[in-house]
């Protein structure tokens, strides 16, 4: 019997949802500062045979938790004792900022689907970029040569004019980079105002040659650099997209982010207006994300990286998208549903189909 759907249906469902995220992950912190996800290390860990090479760096499994789970780098040791093969932080901005006005992450429990707007909300780039760095020495110190990789993802300050984002994206950059296995440029967010007009190629060159120049620079060596689109860009955008991480030799994309629909869902109409703006993920994303993931492998040579995320589930799920071309998988949403042991299960069931 699993325990933590009766905890997720009698606790959590009753709890503001925002406040039930900071408990559920206060608790994983808690066990891992008094050394209980150590100890059960060998319990989550993923088996040998999961483990593989993308963009140079070796990952103990092809899944990780994506961005916004952990924005500000404080659980990056608690996560991976958990089972995820890599744990991207962030998104982290130049400035500190406290996000969105509350109330702003939703359920829609019935599609096992979210709605966020919370708006980037994070301390910055300086505070945060101290925590990765303490968190990846612990993680060489306690896993050597097979530690959990740690991915960062930044994206622009509300308050900064997209006129001026690639200075603020440089600012992070100066930061973080050379903390980051790997580095994740986001422009497709919607929940900062214009945010998504960095996808356009004209605004969006620019943005990456100069990040992945810095990036390299500051840290002394090649910082992996990808850019995560969303799923609402159309046929000829991701086509454009393509062409461009092609022409700049980007190490990967990340397809795709929360996406601003609101087709096929099992809520009633009528909640969904009330909730009003935000990105939803989830269950309700999956064809899409897998849609989108299908093109950019057509189109992106063979050694260029995409790393699947949108309405993962299960390891029937994460198979999918390893088999349609993903080198990488991510999930977030339904980790609020599963709960801890999500990862492992995936793991487990991931040993057994490849």
């Amino acid at each position: 019997m699993r325990i933590y759907p009766l905890v997720f249906k009698h606790v959590f469902a009753k709890m503001d949802p925002e406040k039930a995220h900071h408990f559920a992950f206060d608790a994983i912190k808690i066990a891992q500062r008094v050394g209980l996800t150590k100890a059960a290390r060998k319990f989550f860990a993923p088996a040998p045979k999961l483990k593989r090479t993308v963009m140079g760096i070796d990952f103990p499994s092809p899944f990780g938790l994506a961005a916004g789970f952990d924005k500000g780098a404080t659980g990056i040791m608690a996560l991976s004792d958990i089972g995820f093969g890599h744990v991207e932080i962030g998104t982290v901005t130049g400035q500190a900022q406290p996000g969105n006005p509350q109330p702003r992450l939703f359920r829609l429990v019935e599609d096992r689907a979210v709605i966020n707007r919370m708006g980037f909300n994070n301390e910055g780039a300086e505070v945060v970029a101290a925590r990765v760095a303490q968190a990846r020495q612990q993680l060489k110190s306690d896993y050597a040569a097979n530690r959990p990789v740690v991915g960062v993802n930044i994206g622009k300050t509300k308050v900064v004019e997209l006129g001026d984002a690639v200075g603020d994206y440089l600012a992070s950059t100066r930061q973080l980079a050379i903390h980051a296995d790997y580095l994740v440029v986001n422009v497709s967010s919607p929940n900062t105002p214009g945010l998504r007009l960095l996808q356009s190629v004209e605004t969006l060159r620019p943005l990456l040659t100069e990040v992945g120049e810095l990036a390299d620079h500051v840290a002394g060596r090649h910082v992996p650099l990808l850019v995560k689109i969303a799923p609402d860009l159309n046929d000829e955008d991701i086509a454009d997209v393509a062409k461009l991480a092609t022409e700049l030799e980007l190490d990967g994309i990340i397809a795709t982010n929360t996406t601003i629909g609101r087709e096929g869902l099992k809520s009633s109409a009528a909640m969904v207006e009330k909730i009003g703006a935000g990105g939803l993920s989830g269950a309700p994303l999956k064809q899409r994300s897998l849609e989108v993931l299908r093109q950019l492998r057509a189109l992106v040579p063979s050694e260029m990286a995409i790393i699947a995320v949108g309405g993962v589930t299960d390891a029937q799920d994460v198979k999918a998208r390893l088999d349609a071309g993903a080198n990488l998988v991510q999930g977030y949403t339904a980790f609020l549903y599963e709960g801890p042991f999500w990862a492992r299960s995936i793991n487990r069931a991931l040993e057994q189909m490849l």
